[in-house]
């Protein structure tokens, strides 16, 4: 056990990433992420953004098969507001909106998220494809994140299997993680939720440059499921391409102990620290 984990052990972590507020949620240290210890990763937001689309939403047990999110400017580790509305309503389709504003009601983050009526299609199912990774959480590497500044942050929230690659060397990685923590205190995490919390981070674990030399943030997050994330362990294999011009891509394809989801990718802002 490393010193940093042993000291962990004597703390107490928050057992949510969120805690309601009467106006809107008040993020914990759990949020923390590896670029200013008072920003947020962009994990935790995407997936509160997710929460509440969903509970926006009209159609009664539908999937959200596509997420599109737009990252304005850096999420304050503190209270945050979130605004939602049908921008497109129907009975089997709709597309729902949502807005994280902190502070000064300026939008810091938006979801676009297309939402579906689940239901049989009659098509027999396609045998469950294997999951890409090369070997299941139980067989799996445990790993924590070096790079962070602060011990008690976003890389505590979930635990992180790697069957290959690494946080802390570069080039493509794929892991497993399964919560540390609920999202909003006080109910249980869905296994979409967790999906979010994780996927943001596939930039991370597929870093090709330095932490501390250079900056690689994203601007967006895409993810597109072909069916709903199921199980307590879910994954993602990941690679970031760069473009040379200042600008780079990472591509992750997401699953669980089934078999692939969906796919997911982002787009970097990169430049020197």
């Amino acid at each position: 056990m490393s010193e940093a984990d042993a000291r962990l052990q004597d703390m107490e972590l928050p057992t949510a990433l969120y805690e309601s507020t009467d106006d809107g949620y008040l993020a914990t240290a759990l949020t923390i992420g590896p670029w200013d210890a008072g920003l947020q990763h962009a994990g935790p937001p995407a997936a509160l953004l997710l929460r509440e689309a969903e509970r926006a939403g009209a159609i009664e047990g539908g999937q959200t098969v596509r997420m599109a999110y737009d990252i304005f400017a850096p999420v304050p580790v503190g209270p945050v507001r979130i605004t939602a509305s049908v921008v497109r309503p129907g009975r089997r389709i709709e597309l729902v909106e949502t807005v994280l504003t902190a502070g000064d009601e300026r939008p810091l983050m938006r979801l676009s998220a297309w939402r579906m009526r689940a239901r049989s299609d009659g098509a027999a199912p396609e045998p469950p494809a294997p999951h890409p990774a090369a070997s299941g959480p139980e067989e799996s590497r445990r790993e924590l994140a070096a790079f962070f500044t602060t011990e008690v942050a976003y890389h505590r929230a979930l635990d992180w299997r790697f069957p290959t690659g690494s946080f802390n060397s570069p080039g493509p990685a794929s892991a497993w993680t399964t919560p540390r923590c609920t999202l909003v205190a006080g109910e249980p995490m869905t296994p979409l939720q967790h999906l979010l919390v994780m996927t943001d981070a596939a930039s991370g674990i597929s870093a090709v440059l330095d932490w501390t030399t250079a900056t690689f943030a994203n601007v967006d997050l895409l993810v597109s499921l072909h069916r709903p994330p199921r199980g307590d362990w879910l994954g993602m294999d990941a690679v970031t391409t760069l473009g040379g011009t200042g600008a780079a891509q990472c591509t992750a394809v997401l699953f669980d102990a089934e078999g692939p989801i969906g796919r997911s990718a982002q787009s970097l802002f990169v430049e020197p620290r």
